[in-house]
């Protein structure tokens, strides 16, 4: 029989043995086939990754491999271009950075935080934070009566460039300017970071950690190993005022304290120091930060969501961690506003008067302040609107203490209210904690807060009052006043010598001294607050905080804070008076009369996503991306003095708001 034959016949066989039920079982199967068909929900979401996958290396090939247009393209940087030119390295270049910036990490730790040995606590990812928020929390904090480090715990500075490069995943700090230093020729044996513990006092940065000597010894031996060239000096925000107080530390001799490097050592190792967004004169957000752990962002925060941060049900408390950790750091205490109403203004005068606001009808525009005080920039009448308030009063509790004559405010005595034992004022249900607040009375809490503003002076004697023990620790370290005489020996103690208002520069005349920072930004001048209530049982024991339901008819208030020109951070004033005027040819500030520069750039927002977070920036810490600032630092570090770049450039009403400002110089 043929095969085929053979074939058809066992199959036709087969089909007639097989039973019914095993016909019956075979037609079940075949729905099951069809359920699982139908669970594809897996299957469609590999699909969809699959395609995305694809997508996205088609366009990361597309990318590498296309020619971009010349319009898409990133401008070249400031190092690479003056390369060309032939700008090269000559000075040595020591960075400082200033508060929060600087990574912290930990040495030594209590038990729950095991694993951590030398891994940021600060900086970085913040992973911790999320992990093991009380723990990170009491690890940062530091002793309340020493300022030091509580005990079983070491938390330090991170050394080297990467201390300060960035601030966290792919939000740089110093680290596009490091890379412009490089391609002029700088690299490790002529640009160091001068990281120190940003959390302590000045002067506890030199007794736990020798950061003064060691900055000393640095600057020594970058000055002897580069052909004997004079050191640039960059400090940025707080880390002005930190080298300002090692200017005065490092002359003066070893029994008073000081780094025994005699008065003609900055003459000797420094070039120039140059300075971006100073805080000389300090930053009234210190004042909201130590009174209520508040700022702008969080009272709008709370505006949109009340309560959140105080929730019973969350139980977060988070302003209250926050305060006392920030109440245990020092440096908080060195950013309060200096000189007092002299530079800051009284109850009912203060340099910015005069200033105006913008109006803008369109409400889609940003919040900006770019076009004021342009020079050659007219404005019509009709698009100003009169500003009423007084920038001067720092503090005021309700809107109406903040325009009131001060003939018609309540004027406190901080001397005639009373402080209670602690367990008498307990305000907090939501798990323990304990503040300065909880010993003060309701009814001094009622009388702070009744219809009464408060100046760059009287706010001090009110921080004194609600925080006894922090003001007590901090001001044997800082002082905020102006020296009736400089000449007088109490100067010489160390806790004046961060505030330029009470410290003379050193005697070296050809050093150059620059303020270099942004304008053109709503920057924190001033508060209105109100006392704080709540209506769940979870009380806070924070008593007041910033009323964000005020606003006013233009952008200078908006959500209880009061704006004025600056950085976002620092006002122009603070940042550029001393440059201006203070340090202004030969001072008693200023006896050797060195020159001083003031280079301002208007804040100009990011044209494209290519350009990041702005390559015209003028806010406080992208600044150190913006081109011109950059362009401005390699050519003082290449040689170039402050005439050859240019001299003063300035946009705002500084030099208008200087002059204002009646001091004795």
């Amino acid at each position: 029989m043929p095969p085929l034959l053979r074939f058809r016949k066992l199959s036709s066989f087969s089909e007639d043995t097989i039973s019914p039920k095993a016909k019956q079982s075979a037609t079940v199967e075949k729905p099951k086939r069809r359920r699982s068909g139908r669970c594809s929900c897996v299957d469609s979401c590999c699909w969809l990754i699959g395609y995305l996958c694809t997508a996205w290396w088609l366009l990361l090939f597309l990318y590498h491999s296309v020619p971009v247009p010349a319009m898409l393209q990133a401008p070249e940087s400031p190092g690479t271009r003056l390369s060309r030119d032939g700008v090269k390295a000559l000075h040595p270049v020591i960075l400082v950075p200033g508060i929060v910036t600087g990574g912290l990490e930990l040495w030594e730790g209590r038990p729950c935080a095991e694993g951590l040995f030398r891994k940021r606590l600060w900086g970085a990812s913040f992973t911790e934070i999320l992990r093991r928020p009380l723990c990170w929390l009491e690890h940062l904090s530091l002793d309340s009566e020493t300022g030091l480090d509580p005990p079983g715990i070491r938390v330090r500075a991170v050394p080297g460039l990467v201390a300060a490069d960035y601030f966290a995943p792919c939000y740089f700090a110093w680290a596009v300017l490091i890379e412009n230093l490089a391609k002029i020729g700088y690299e490790g044996k002529n640009l160091h970071m001068a990281s120190y513990d940003w959390r302590l006092s000045f002067h506890n940065t030199e007794v736990r950690d020798q950061s003064l000597s060691r900055l000393k010894s640095k600057i020594e031996l970058m000055y002897a190993t580069n052909g004997y060239n004079k050191v640039v000096v960059v400090p940025h925000s707080m880390g002005a005022i930190y080298f300002l107080h090692f200017l005065k530390w490092v002359e003066t001799p070893l029994p008073d304290g000081g780094g025994g490097g005699g008065p003609g050592w900055c003459a000797k190792h420094i070039k120039s120091v140059v300075n971006i967004g100073p805080t000389f004169l300090g930053v009234p957000k210190a004042v909201s930060n130590l009174l209520s752990a508040e700022g702008k962002d969080i009272a709008y925060a709370r505006s949109l969501a009340p309560g959140l941060l105080d929730s019973e049900l969350l139980k977060l408390q988070t302003l209250e961690h926050l305060m006392r950790m920030s109440h245990s750091w020092d440096s908080i205490v060195s950013l309060l506003p200096k000189g007092g109403e002299a530079i800051w203004g009284d109850l009912d005068s203060h340099a910015e008067e005069g200033h105006n606001c913008i109006y803008s009808k369109r409400k889609s525009s940003p919040l900006s302040l770019s076009n004021l005080h342009r020079q050659n920039y007219s404005i019509k009448p009709e698009s100003r609107v009169k500003e009423p308030a007084k920038y001067g009063r720092i503090i005021s509790f309700g809107k109406r203490a903040a325009e009131l004559p001060s003939s018609q405010l309540s004027m406190l005595n901080i001397e005639e209210l009373s402080r209670v034992d602690c367990t008498s004022n307990v305000s907090t249900s939501c798990g323990e904690f304990w503040s300065e607040y909880n010993e003060m009375s309701r009814d001094s809490i009622d009388k702070v807060a009744e219809n009464t503003a408060y100046t760059a002076t009287t706010v001090l004697d009110l921080l004194r009052f609600i925080a006894p023990k922090m003001m007590r620790r901090a001001e044997a370290h800082f002082s905020h006043g102006i020296a009736d005489d400089l000449d007088d020996p109490k100067y010489g103690h160390y806790k004046y010598w961060s505030n330029p208002l009470e410290t003379k520069l050193p005697d070296a005349p050809e050093m150059e001294m620059y303020c270099l920072y942004g304008v053109g930004i709503p920057t924190e001048r001033s508060y209105i607050y109100k006392l704080a209530t709540s209506s769940s049982k979870c009380k806070s024991s924070i008593p007041f905080r910033i009323d964000g339901s005020v606003d006013g008819d233009d952008v200078c208030v908006k959500g209880g804070t009061r704006f004025a020109d600056g950085d976002e951070s620092v006002p122009v004033i603070s940042a550029g008076f001393m440059c201006a005027k203070g340090w202004r040819g030969k001072t008693r500030f200023n006896p050797s009369g060195m020159e001083t520069f003031v280079r301002e750039y208007k804040h100009k927002p990011p044209g494209s996503l290519l350009e990041s977070r702005g390559t015209e920036s003028g806010a406080h810490v992208d600044i150190m991306g913006n081109v011109g600032l950059i362009e401005d630092v390699l050519r003082i570090a290449a040689g170039a003095s402050g005439q050859e770049i240019g001299g003063d450039r300035i946009y705002s009403d500084v030099m208008r708001m200087s002059e204002r400002i009646s001091i004795k110089l």
